[in-house]
């Protein structure tokens, strides 16, 4: 009986030690993981005037302490990556998809050229992108409107010229921002899905086209900025349904006749 109870005890020691290795070893493989994609970023960067990545980004210390990083207590994951305002110059390499407890990426106001990588779509906690203010060109891929946690999408001021029609749009989109850009075509038809958006600004675009009646549907819009465009005919009255309306800027484009009295 005592040798049938101490054998016992040996294998739940052992099981709870295997346990105990097999946790130490996955948390310790998802820090390298998110190391190794913001190593990856690091070495896509050609400018850093500051030195600061080339720095501060170093394997002697945790990538929790790295500037611009922060990561959750309860996964130690990085969970948001905040980069602004360094005057980096470099791209954006599909690494960045293998973060995947990220919610928040920030890399504004810096020399960010190139595409946007499909890996983003992998990123199923995003809520906030702000890629605002650089240089940036080609498709904003079609997947990344379909994160289904993401709610701020900004990449105001750069260069990017393609929006592909996608299935259903953002669920959670609260806020879009696509000014200041070089997209072209009529206004894609997946935004229109957005239910939930209060903030759509397509300003300073080549859009054509009239503007789509079921823009009416996004009955929690209080901000609508589509001025400085190449859309023309008249102005839906469907508008008059946007009872949350603070703003609408519809001036430089090809609109004629008067406007609703349901906007009145």
């Amino acid at each position: 009986m005592e040798t049938n109870r101490s054998l016992t005890i040996i294998i739940v020691f052992f099981l709870l030690h295997c346990f105990i290795l097999s946790c130490s070893s996955s948390i310790t493989h998802n820090i390298i993981t998110d190391e190794d994609s913001l190593l990856s970023l690091k070495a896509h960067i050609t400018h850093d005037p500051g030195n600061l990545l080339a720095i501060n980004w170093s394997t002697s210390s945790s990538v929790c302490n790295w500037i611009g990083v922060s990561c959750g207590i309860r996964h130690h994951r990085v969970t948001a990556l905040n980069i602004s305002y360094l005057g980096l110059t470099g791209t954006i390499p599909p690494q960045l998809g293998n973060l995947s407890f990220l919610a928040l990426l920030a890399i504004n106001d810096n020399n960010f050229y190139g595409s946007l990588p499909y890996e983003l779509a992998r990123l199923h906690r995003l809520k906030y992108i702000n890629f605002n203010h650089n240089q940036l060109s080609g498709n904003v891929p079609s997947s990344v409107f379909n994160i289904s946690s993401l709610q701020e999408l900004t990449l105001k001021h750069n260069r990017l010229s393609s929006l592909v029609n996608v299935s259903g749009g953002g669920p959670n989109l609260m806020s879009l921002d696509l000014s200041e850009n070089s997209f072209e075509g009529e206004i894609p038809s997946f935004i229109l899905e957005c239910k939930q958006l209060q903030f759509l600004n397509l300003s300073i675009n080549n859009f054509r086209g009239g503007i789509p009646k079921e823009i009416g549907n996004l009955t929690k819009l209080k901000t609508l900025s589509i001025g400085v465009n190449k859309l023309e005919g008249t102005i839906p009255p469907q508008l008059g349904n946007l009872s949350f309306l603070a703003l609408l800027a519809i001036n430089n484009n090809n609109f004629y006749g008067s406007l609703p009295y349901e906007l009145a």
